[in-house]
């Protein structure tokens, strides 16, 4: 099972969980464990990950951290844990805070079990950042999460890439959330600016209130303006993709049953479609991802060829349904709740695209 199907599986018994987790030991139990071993971590190696870390500070003796993480014989990573819904600030984590200075330890993470706060020391040397570098959910990620989170894992830990990485995403992730803000209330600083450049007038407090209001569903048309046009260039783009879905091709015996007039081709089918060739496209040519469309679903082919099928769009009905395959060309169907949500399985259908090319260079070969 690979990472992101790790984190869908914890995700889905959250709701489940939570109502039983009143204690930091059942927390780490339930879900804090089984994290660090969907990262590949031994929970059970003592040379791995060592629970109740001990390392002197000061005066301060005997002081834990609730986990050390190891990586040849050097901790990379300390833990410290919080019951669910537990306060995630320093101010309730000193001691991770005064343990970072020191131990090796060049990353540390605070969690309630469900967030993921991650730190490091990029504005002052062996001193813990104030604010994480990244912040993972597992109530709400999406394909770029995983794969921030991802270089965490055992078998991609790599200590300088993470640091070359961790300023930028820092200050991004700040920046995306002072965005959000903006557009849900904008502050006085942004109100200031767009006034003073379309407004002549002394800027008065209550012009200012009066264009807050301007700004802020000014903000707003812009993004729906921006989205119903990158909706409408989709829809475009997939006008080859229609068409050759209503052009059956000769050996498509299989599905030449279903296919008959009164195929709607809807546009989350197409939006859907797209998003799975932007996925494949960052490893095969996104010309060779064709839709073709049946009345129970939205098939997707590798090469037009329904004998290499990527997955089906099962969006016909209230529940959303993507289909996946496994090496045998069974289908298992996951439910989905936005089509954002396929950016999960974005390592699967990966790897479903590979296994058809593997398969076609062993017969080349033989």
């Amino acid at each position: 099972m690979d990472l992101s199907d790790s984190l869908q599986l914890l995700a889905s018994r959250l709701d489940q969980l939570i109502p039983r987790l009143e204690t930091e030991e059942a927390t780490k139990n339930a879900l804090i464990m089984p994290m660090l071993n969907a990262l590949g971590y031994n929970v059970f190696d003592p040379t791995e990950v060592v629970p109740e870390f001990t390392a002197d500070v000061g005066t301060k003796k005997g002081e834990k951290v609730d986990y050390a993480i190891f990586l040849e014989g050097k901790v990379m990573l300390l833990v410290e844990c919080k019951p669910v819904g537990g306060q995630l600030t320093l101010n309730h984590a000193s001691q991770l805070y005064r343990y970072f200075s020191v131990t090796d330890a060049r990353f540390a993470v605070l969690t309630d079990g469900i967030r993921y706060k991650f730190y490091s020391d990029l504005e002052s040397p062996n001193r813990m950042d104030e604010k994480p570098f990244f912040d993972f959910d597992l109530r709400d990620f999406n394909e770029k999460s995983v794969s921030e989170l991802k270089k965490f894992s055992k078998n991609l830990f790599n200590l300088e890439n993470i640091l070359s990485n961790a300023s930028e995403l820092k200050y991004a992730q700040q920046i995306q959330k002072l965005i959000g803000q903006e557009f849900d209330s904008p502050s006085d600083e942004l109100v200031r600016l767009f006034t003073s450049q379309v407004y002549s007038g002394r800027i008065t407090s209550g012009v200012q209130e009066q264009f807050r209001s301007l700004v802020k569903s000014a903000l707003k048309e812009f993004l729906r303006e921006r989205l119903n046009t990158r909706l409408r260039s989709a829809i475009d783009g997939a006008t080859h993709a229609v068409a050759a879905a209503s052009d059956e091709s000769a050996d498509s015996s299989e599905e030449t049953d279903e296919e008959s007039d009164g195929i709607v081709t809807t546009i989350e089918e197409i939006e859907g479609f797209h998003i799975v060739r932007a996925i494949l496209a960052k490893s095969i040519d996104p010309t060779r991802v064709v839709m073709r469309d049946t009345k129970s679903y939205c098939g997707v082919l590798l090469d037009d060829n329904n004998r290499k099928p990527i997955c089906r769009l099962r969006f016909n009905f209230s529940k959303k349904y993507l289909g996946i395959f496994s090496a045998d060309k069974s289908e298992r169907r996951e439910a989905i709740e936005n089509l954002t949500d396929i950016y999960q399985y974005a390592d699967h259908l990966m790897g479903t695209v590979q296994g058809y090319d593997q398969v076609a260079t062993s017969t080349m070969d033989d």
